[in-house]
């Protein structure tokens, strides 16, 4: 039994932006531009990422490497305000907790404080008490002992930090935010080691870090720039290499399934010119040999007719496997149900079905007719099956063609059986229509052949 779908209305053209040029192996020069501008919009990306991805870590690197560089200018300043504005200034008076030599600092520290440079000022003793500090109400605190380095106080050197107060010795500088902590040793004139401390607001170190990433970033910017850039043309290049081989390739395999089609044609013609007109000759002399042939030969001759017209009809099945039905004449349907009709004649259950809303070019068309005669072939030779099915739709966006069978199927993980000819055959076919090809199959249930024509395949050519 065999069902074919009504073919579809040929009259009408369908749209001109779903009849690309053929064939897919050699696209115009259009399409030859396209895919490498293609190519080069994904290097390009890529190298976008890349720049992103590397961005990151750089800025937080600068950023750091600002931080140390304005922390450091900080410590310098605060070194040099210590030594050589506020040790002089400070005196047994000023250490008893004088009001006059704490105004007199007071003078000298003001403009530091009326700007904003600095934030917080405090002088501590060895003990932990603070001596002097530009909010009064901290002098004369203890704190407890101190966790100093002896070297500071020693050398006079001093250690810098960027991070919130929160400190029991800091409550007016709780709500600060983060600043820039500086202590300086200190030996004033009387030789009392002290402890220079300054808070400086946080604004300094973003300042510095904006002006060196605005600094180095174009210069980091560019040099990656130009590195894209330089990677472009090659680039560029190893896209139209990689296109010309693909196409190279294509156009050989497109020549390997040409030629064979015409071996196929040629074959096709010479049996059946030569070696079946032969035969159909010779059963007609042995049919009239038979038939005035005394009577004890003429069972003999019938059966040698027989053989021979067995063999003939054999023949032309094969002479029909060999020879693509019409396109133009018939229309995909009715040429796929053609190729089955060797299947429905020996009794498989047999269904046709070509969608209506598949849209193909006469090349594409052919190409999928070859592959259902070969897949079919492949089932008559060696399948077994009591039912197949042929079906030609649009899934997905793509083309696709299905050809089942329920026979005796083969392990598909081992890849195709050995002789299976018609199966690099097909696959062949598919590559050079730039088609994709699957075979699913299982032994004991049976076969599926896919072949996906992409969208793209179908409109990469107008």
């Amino acid at each position: 039994m065999r069902r074919v779908l009504p073919r579809p209305d040929r009259t009408a053209p369908p749209p001109a932006d779903l009849l690309p040029a053929w064939p897919p192996a050699a696209p115009p020069p259009a399409s030859d531009r396209s895919e490498v501008r293609s190519a080069v919009r994904r290097f390009l990306l890529a190298g976008l990422v890349v720049l992103l991805v590397a961005a990151l870590p750089a800025s937080w690197w600068i950023r750091a490497v600002a931080e140390e560089h304005a922390v450091d200018q900080v410590l310098r300043i605060t070194q040099r305000l210590a030594h050589y504005a506020v040790a002089p200034l400070i005196t047994d008076d000023l250490l008893a907790g004088g009001a006059a030599a704490t105004a007199q600092l007071d003078v000298r520290l003001q403009p530091w404080l009326d700007d904003g440079t600095i934030h917080r000022i405090k002088i501590w003793d060895q003990d932990g008490t603070i001596v002097y500090s530009d909010e009064h109400e901290l002098i004369g605190q203890n704190f407890g002992p101190v966790s100093w380095d002896s070297a500071l106080l020693a050398r006079g050197e001093g250690v810098a930090a960027v991070e919130h107060q929160e400190g029991t010795e800091n409550a007016h500088e709780v709500g600060a935010g983060r600043l820039v902590e500086v202590y300086v040793g200190l030996v004033p004139a009387n030789g009392e080691q002290l402890v220079f401390e300054a808070y400086y607001d946080d604004a300094i170190v973003q300042q510095e870090q904006r002006s060196v990433l605005m600094g180095m970033a174009p210069a980091i910017l560019l040099i990656m720039v130009l590195l894209q850039l330089a990677q472009l043309a090659p680039a560029v290049g190893l896209a139209r290499r990689i296109q010309a081989h693909r196409q190279a390739r294509a156009q050989l395999l497109q020549h390997a399934v040409d030629a064979a089609e015409l071996e196929r044609v040629r074959v096709a013609r010479d049996l059946h010119d030569d070696v079946i007109q032969d035969l159909a000759g010779l059963s007609y002399a042995l049919e009239a040999q038979e038939m005035t042939a005394p009577v004890e030969q003429r069972g003999m001759l019938g059966r040698t007719r027989s053989i021979l017209q067995g063999s003939l009809r054999t023949l032309r099945g094969i002479t029909t496997a060999l020879y693509s039905p019409d396109l133009l004449t018939l229309g995909l349907a009715q040429a796929m149900a053609r190729l089955a009709d060797p299947l429905a004649q020996r009794g498989i259950d047999t269904s046709v079905q070509v969608d209506p809303a598949v849209l193909l070019t006469p090349e594409q068309e052919a190409m999928f007719l070859k592959v259902a005669r070969e897949a079919l072939a492949n089932i008559s030779k060696h399948a077994h099956a009591s039912t197949v099915t042929l079906h030609l739709g649009v899934e997905h966006g793509a083309t696709v063609l299905s050809v089942s069978d329920d026979g005796t199927g083969f392990d598909g993980s081992r890849g195709s059986p050995e002789g299976h000819l018609g199966l690099r055959i097909m696959r062949d076919i598919a590559d050079a229509a730039g088609a994709a090809l699957e075979i699913r199959s299982r032994p004991g249930v049976g076969t599926t052949v896919l072949v996906a024509l992409p969208h793209d395949a179908l409109t990469s050519s107008s």
